[in-house]
């Protein structure tokens, strides 16, 4: 008697990210720099290109990587077939190779391979760092691989080991093209120059912008860059002569301000915010300052301004009836309270300290009291209390600088155009946002800091495909006009969509087997809507890509 039997394979977001990883030449490049042992039963490259993929889809541990795999291999059965070759212990020796290899030379072809495949422009650069975080002792420090140290921890964990991971994104579709590792306890601003020289070297010119965060402004980093003939957009910190001299100004006088533009704000629909620049005179280097207005951030000033005074004023209240009590009976003691409540808006309130005094008579001889024997001398008992008022003046120079941040930069555009340029920093803050959340670069299952490095480069790899696949979608939308699409859960839609959203919304393909006698003898991938094949259109995904999938899809395969 003839036995059939139906089997169910997970499919969802897999095909898509194959297609993305083979227009990088990926698996190609694996097998380049991390060859296999001749005779091994599964190569490096195969397992590199599957543990990225994970990270990309569902990001699992290094025990759990197997079990993942077995959902698209072999389907909803007892025990791994297809997946049983990449066990944790396979990974783990890849991850080992991985960091043997030449991973700079292997960054720099795949960025090439990326640049080339999808036209990315690179004429400007954005640069941020964070940090990775570790839970867990690490006492033994491998010395060839990037130190575990203690130092600025990003996600407010002081108590824990980190590294600092440094990443290179392209304003075209905010894509990374590179990243460099330092230790735990490396501070930001001796990262900028080493990070410069390596994408010279990487894109091979030196006159693309390069935008940093306030770190970038020291003399020494701003003077690197510049007699390099390279060039730069950062925020100037606030404790700079320059920033100083200006505020100090500008709470006194007026100055001609310039209409740059005028954006909807992100945040609140309908909002307008509008910005005007200012440039000032160069510093002794050089190097113009641009302050900008933004009329957002004044709004933003204002309101945590007044925050700060509810708060002092609700101290103060607090205050008074507690005053000629035990620590605070002499008017030192209640001065120094009150410089410390009135520290966070210094000069905005004016605080009087009332006294005043009466005479008491107060016994100075021993024993009880006696009408005969008792002796008794006058003393003046002083009391005191608070009263404050708003300094007026003092908030009104306050109010003139609020809104106000500066720029710096030796480029020749006008104004504006800098602003712009920088207005593109937060994307590179999303970008860390996407690997510390939803490809989930930590917690870290690993002991050895050579694995641990490897498999931060494949982080950064994986961040790449997923940068890629959101600005392929979002330039066919505004291509295609297509305003928003309906993927999110419940059907609503997104102007924007996220490889979040994506990954979401394919959850639900799957690929069915029917088997006679152990041969299959029809094959359907399930689940794929038209709006899946609008999705797979507009990402330029074939469709053979879901359309022919065999029992072994899954695989890497060289070319």
């Amino acid at each position: 008697m003839e036995q059939f039997e139906t089997r169910f394979k997970q499919v969802d977001v897999l095909p898509l990210v194959k297609h993305y990883m083979d227009k990088l030449d990926l698996c190609n490049l694996f097998t380049k720099y991390v060859p296999a042992a001749a005779g091994s039963l599964a190569d490096h490259a195969q397992s590199l290109c599957i543990l990225t993929a994970n990270i990309i889809c569902d990001n699992k541990p290094l025990y759990k990587v197997q079990d993942w795999l077995s959902q698209y291999s072999d389907g909803l059965v007892g025990e791994p077939v297809g997946a049983n070759l990449f066990n944790d212990d396979r990974l783990a020796r890849a991850l080992s190779v991985l960091f043997d290899s030449d991973r700079h030379s292997m960054m720099t072809d795949l960025s090439g391979n990326a640049i080339a495949v999808h036209k990315l422009l690179t004429d400007e650069i954005h640069n941020d760092s964070t940090t990775v975080t570790f839970i867990g002792k690490y006492d033994t420090p491998d010395p060839q691989a990037v130190k575990l140290k203690r130092g600025h921890n990003k996600d407010f964990r002081p108590d824990c080991k980190q590294v600092v991971f440094g990443l290179n994104i392209t304003a075209d579709g905010h894509v990374p093209i590179s990243y460099k590792l330092f230790d735990g306890n490396t501070t930001d601003d001796v990262t900028h120059i080493p990070n410069w020289n390596a994408l010279r070297t990487l894109l091979g010119k030196e006159d693309f912008i390069y935008v940093a965060d306030c770190k970038l402004c020291s003399h020494k980093n701003l003077i690197h860059l510049d007699l390099n003939d390279g060039l730069f957009i950062t925020i100037v910190p606030k404790n700079h002569k320059e920033v100083k001299q200006f505020l100090k100004h500008l709470r006194k006088k007026d100055v001609q301000w310039q209409d740059a533009f005028e954006v909807e704000s992100s945040r609140k629909k309908g909002k307008i915010n509008v910005y005007k620049t200012y440039e000032s005179e160069r510093t002794k280097d050089g190097f113009r300052i641009i302050f900008v207005h933004s009329s957002s951030k004044q709004k933003d000033d204002e309101q945590r301004r007044q925050k700060k005074i509810d708060k002092t004023i609700l101290q103060l209240e607090e205050l008074a009836p507690k005053l000629n009590a035990y620590h605070l009976k002499a008017k030192k003691e209640i001065k120094a309270t009150v410089d410390d409540i009135c520290k966070p808006i210094k000069g905005l309130i004016d605080v009087k300290i009332l006294s005043t005094r009466k005479q008491i008579k107060v016994k100075v001889s021993p024993g009880r009291p006696s009408l005969t024997k008792s002796v008794y001398k006058y003393k003046w008992k002083f009391t005191y209390d608070i009263q404050w008022e708003l300094n007026e003046q003092a908030l009104s120079e306050a109010s003139k600088t609020d809104g106000i941040f500066p720029l710096i930069s030796n480029t020749v555009l006008n104004a504006s155009d800098v602003l712009r340029k920088y207005k593109d920093q937060p994307f590179l803050e999303k970008r860390m946002y996407t690997k510390k959340t939803v490809l989930e670069v930590a917690p870290v299952f690993l002991k050895k800091e050579k694995r641990i490095e490897a498999m931060l480069f494949l982080y950064f790899v994986a961040l790449m495909i997923v940068s890629l696949i959101e600005r392929k979608i979002r330039m066919n939308m505004a291509k295609e006009e297509i305003e928003k699409l309906p993927i999110l859960p419940q059907g609503m839609n997104t102007k924007k969509p996220t490889w979040n959203n994506i990954r979401y919304f394919f959850r639900n393909v799957h690929y069915s087997e029917i088997l006679r006698d152990g041969k299959c003898i029809q094959a359907l991938v399930k689940g794929l809507s038209a709006l899946h094949e609008q999705i797979n259109w507009l990402l330029e995904v074939p469709d053979w890509r879901y359309g022919t999938l065999h029992g072994s899809w899954w695989r890497f395969n060289v070319t």
